[in-house]
């Protein structure tokens, strides 16, 4: 049994079913499957499962060479089940381009460059020829591992092919808490007990139905804002002629892609952590972020001064200490669970759903060997600490920023503890 229905649970589902597909697979949703972050995020679709190299490098150095591996693996076979299933995802491997805002970012993306297969480091000339924005000092593009989709056509096309498959969903059924009897889990919903001989826990940034993982994740708020079409003439005069997403290097960072029907999405920067730590549908949109981030397009792209946003949403992310998804197995390994993909789980969630079917099989795997699975980031304080401390955070992130990306007391200390930071 699988508890969620975004990327997770149905990437878990599916796999169920594909290796055996004489197994009875149900997924049980609150709401509507995808409903939350699969189905309204960026559609940026990273083949990475450390949150980038400089990140792998802090948390996972001894395994760099092996989650590269399998980062690759894991990003073929996605891509290859779009294909095979037909899911109309706008699935394409376009590439990405890092831009440098600050002047102490351009020799950072010089040393990435020379340390990156296939990525290429642009000068001020160079990276301006590629985007006229007069922000960006320098740049890096980088072809491989990078693709985007169309996030809710990629949650229904999934959704379809585990209907297909033959896995049973059930949507508009919470799960309220799980507990055992001799021989099953049961998942408790308002309506009914449902037993289960294995259950997968997909619910990422919601409260958490494990205690040993409650404090494991925050929700993070992230906001976007959509343009209208652009034409032709409006995407040359910034020379955005070719369909790469865009990123700045800043730690509080923007990214920006093209739909298919050439809109720009623009997102980042302003990630909330409200009051409280609850997850509530009013908190989805919000006034202040939005005005932040059309003021920050504007001054990125001045020459689209008169294109208007018609879209405006936000949304939860699943945060964890040190920015990439953990794995694990409770009730002597009749549950397993996986979350905290702090924004990156378009592609690695489909990882975490092969590692919780190697965890419930019982199997030593080299994905169950991985330190990601053997060991927990460390947990983030509950309220009403929480608030302040990641309030005084996100200043000395926005502090390092501004001070040549350099850290300072706050930002040291917590690194030493295995602390990671991002917008």
């Amino acid at each position: 049994m699988v508890v969620g229905g975004g990327y997770c649970g149905l990437w878990t589902a599916l796999i169920a079913k594909e290796t055996d597909p004489e197994r009875d697979v149900v997924l049980i949703e609150a709401r509507e499957v995808g409903w939350a972050a699969s189905g309204r995020n960026g559609g940026f679709c990273e083949s990475s499962l450390t949150h980038g190299p400089e990140n792998g490098e802090r948390h996972f150095a001894s395994e760099l060479e092996l989650l590269d591996r399998l980062a690759n693996q894991n990003f073929a076979e996605l891509e290859a089940t779009i294909e095979r299933y037909g899911i109309d995802a706008e699935f394409e491997k376009t590439g990405v381009l890092v831009a440098a805002t600050e002047p102490h970012q351009i020799e950072q993306l010089r040393a990435a460059a020379a340390d990156t297969p296939d990525a290429v480091f642009l000068d001020e000339k160079e990276v301006r020829r590629a985007i006229r924005s007069p922000l960006y000092r320098a740049g890096l593009r980088k072809t491989k591992g990078y693709a985007y989709v169309h996030p809710a056509k990629l949650v229904w096309g999934l959704k379809r092919a585990c209907v297909e498959m033959g896995v049973r969903i059930f949507e508009g059924t919470p799960a309220t808490r799980l507990s055992r009897s001799r021989r099953s889990v049961n998942v408790h919903t308002p309506a009914a007990t449902i037993r289960a001989r294995q259950v997968a826990l997909a619910t990422n940034g919601f409260p958490s139905l494990l205690k040993r993982t409650s404090l494991l994740t925050v929700p993070i708020y992230d906001y976007a804002l959509m343009t209208e079409p652009l034409t032709t003439a409006q995407l040359e005069s910034i020379g955005w002629t070719t369909r790469h997403g865009i990123t700045d290097s800043s730690r509080q960072f923007h990214y920006s892609r093209l739909t298919a029907d050439n809109r720009i999405l623009w997102g980042g920067f302003d990630a909330i952590y409200h009051r409280g730590g609850e997850v509530r549908d009013d908190q989805d949109q919000r006034r202040e972020t939005f005005e932040t981030l059309a003021d920050h397009f504007f001054t990125t792209f001045p020459q689209l001064r008169d294109v208007r946003f018609t879209h405006a949403w936000g949304g939860m992310i699943d945060m964890s200490s040190r920015l990439v998804a953990f794995h694990g197995r409770a009730y002597g390994g009749q549950v397993a669970y996986s979350a905290g993909y702090t924004g990156l789980g378009v592609g690695a969630t489909r990882f975490g759903a092969k590692v919780m079917l190697d965890l419930l099989g019982g199997r030593e795997t080299e994905l169950t060997r991985l330190r990601m699975v053997t060991s927990k980031p460390l947990p983030i304080p509950p309220e009403p600490i929480a608030y302040p401390v990641i309030q005084t955070i996100r200043r000395a992130v926005a502090k390092s920023d501004a001070n040549g990306g350099r850290d300072g007391l706050i930002l040291g200390a917590m690194n030493r503890l295995g602390v990671s930071f991002d917008s």
